[in-house]
């Protein structure tokens, strides 16, 4: 027969997920994991799999509990470019706010760390990538139609553009102890909205 489970597979994955935020997916070793979930490591392969499996599952339930709202805010009636506006200025104080600055975005994190030679990291990290760059694309593309974006904008090209300074206001804002760097760099990519 078989023994029931311990502990609450959930609360141990969350712990994991803090755990690899934290300290990343190399600095945390499978004794650091046992140690901080509080299970045995029969039990973290048994539940969870291999440390990379869980770091994996970890990162899914980052990028499932992350950000609930982009979509909602970028999809209210009225003026668009408001919205989009007001996505970038809260991702650029977020980043640079101090309990962003201590772990940064676990998906920023993983592009860095994992996916350059992680083909199934690299996917979810393309994968969380597009799930902020789609509504902000469709955002623009409404924005354009309302005329609040001038026609000759490339509203796919913008998106992009933002990804990417949203990925690297969260670098940036994770190792600067200037706020001011982030808040400029967000202010003038905005600028290019008008």
């Amino acid at each position: 027969m078989a023994r029931t489970k311990e502990f609450d597979p959930d609360a141990a994955l969350q712990s994991a997920l803090e755990l690899f935020w934290r300290r990343g997916y190399e600095a945390t070793s499978v004794a650091d994991l046992v140690e901080h979930l509080g299970i045995g490591r029969a039990s973290l392969y048994a539940t969870f799999g291999t440390k990379r499996e869980l770091y994996l599952k970890a990162l899914d339930r980052y990028t499932e509990t992350r950000d609930p709202y982009l979509l909602a805010e970028l999809s209210q009636p009225g003026p668009t470019l408001p919205a989009v506006r007001a996505v970038v200025r809260r991702f650029a104080a977020e980043a640079s706010s101090p309990q962003e600055r201590l772990n940064g975005c676990l998906v920023t994190n993983t592009a860095a760390e994992l996916a350059p030679h992680d083909p199934a990291a690299a996917r979810k990290v393309e994968r969380s990538w597009e799930q902020v760059e789609t509504p902000l694309h469709s955002a623009l593309v409404r924005a354009q139609a309302q005329g609040e974006l001038a026609r000759d904008r490339d509203p796919r090209a913008l998106a992009r553009m933002l990804l990417v300074l949203l990925q690297g206001v969260r670098i940036v804002g994770k190792a600067s102890d200037d706020p001011g760097r982030v808040r400029d760099a967000a202010e003038q990519a905005l600028a290019l909205l008008d």
